[in-house]
């Protein structure tokens, strides 16, 4: 390799350690957003189109997160729930959900986070999911590993009928119907069955470790877009319904520790 070959090495792998350190630093300010407003009461909210909520702090936790991504990176694409999706011709992508866990934020449960996962050419690259009631956060970059507060994490080793299975629901009447018979012919396959409302939390939990798996019965992008990362740098695995590998954009899919993922996918494909 020569100098101007290498100097340009050099300054990728710079920027792309950047994008690691400004997911995490995008989650934290984001996180500082939400907090008072979750110990508040009485916030106002909006329904949108398909039911769901939004409120005064998604939109100021996604502001917080959009300027700091374009005060580092101002050519990078981004994709947010709130504000739509700006396309340009980098090949990162940012995909943000200033508040995974919504109906759990106004009603006053913990479990709800920032979101923010990185693409780089449609690949996995980076992400960083925040819970600042908890004071979690969880972080990843391609190639260095996934981390919970810093240190390193991986999946769990534990088979399926010693783990716990969680499910994420849309509002779609053949995926509740599909998922009420797999939930029912989980019942001697898993040792736990939940539903937590916080997509990004769950698979975040899954990379560190502490959850099994989760079923997806239809997300959206950025529900799914860090915690996929995050899974799949600790070890973990992402498949359809049908056993092939996960890739940006697919809704329903498995994503696990690998080890109780056979029991889990034939139980979703026979209850199809």
């Amino acid at each position: 390799m020569n100098k101007e070959s290498r100097i340009k090495s050099q300054d990728v792998e710079k920027s792309e350690e950047e994008i690691f350190e400004v997911a995490q630093e995008a989650a934290r300010k984001a996180g500082e957003v939400l907090l008072p407003y979750f110990q508040a009461t009485g916030l106002e909210r909006e329904i949108k189109d398909d039911k769901s909520f939004v409120t005064k702090a998604d939109l100021e936790s996604e502001a917080i997160i959009i300027k700091t991504i374009k005060s580092k990176f101002p050519d990078h694409a981004i994709l947010a729930e709130e504000s739509g999706e700006v396309k340009t011709a980098s090949p990162y992508q940012w995909i943000i959900d200033p508040l995974d866990g919504t109906a759990n934020f106004l009603n006053g449960i913990p479990i709800f986070g920032v979101s923010i996962g990185v693409y780089k050419n449609g690949e996995p690259f980076a992400a960083a999911v925040c819970n600042p009631v908890t004071r979690e956060l969880f972080s990843v970059a391609r190639g260095r590993g996934a981390f919970f507060n810093g240190k390193t994490v991986t999946v769990s080793n534990q088979e399926a009928a010693k783990g716990l299975v969680t499910f994420g629901l849309s509002k779609d009447v053949a995926d509740r119907e599909h998922f009420t018979r797999v939930f029912v012919g989980l019942e001697k396959v898993f040792n736990k069955r939940r539903h937590l409302g916080a997509t990004a939390l769950e698979m975040a939990y899954i990379a560190r470790g502490g959850i099994e798996a989760t079923v997806s019965f239809g997300s959206k992008r950025w529900d799914h877009a860090a915690g996929a990362v995050l899974i799949l740098e600790a070890g973990g695995k992402i498949t359809d319904f049908s056993g092939k590998p996960w890739k940006l954009g697919e809704t329903h899919f498995i994503a696990s520790n690998g080890v109780s993922h056979a029991a889990l996918l034939k139980v979703v494909s026979s209850a199809k």
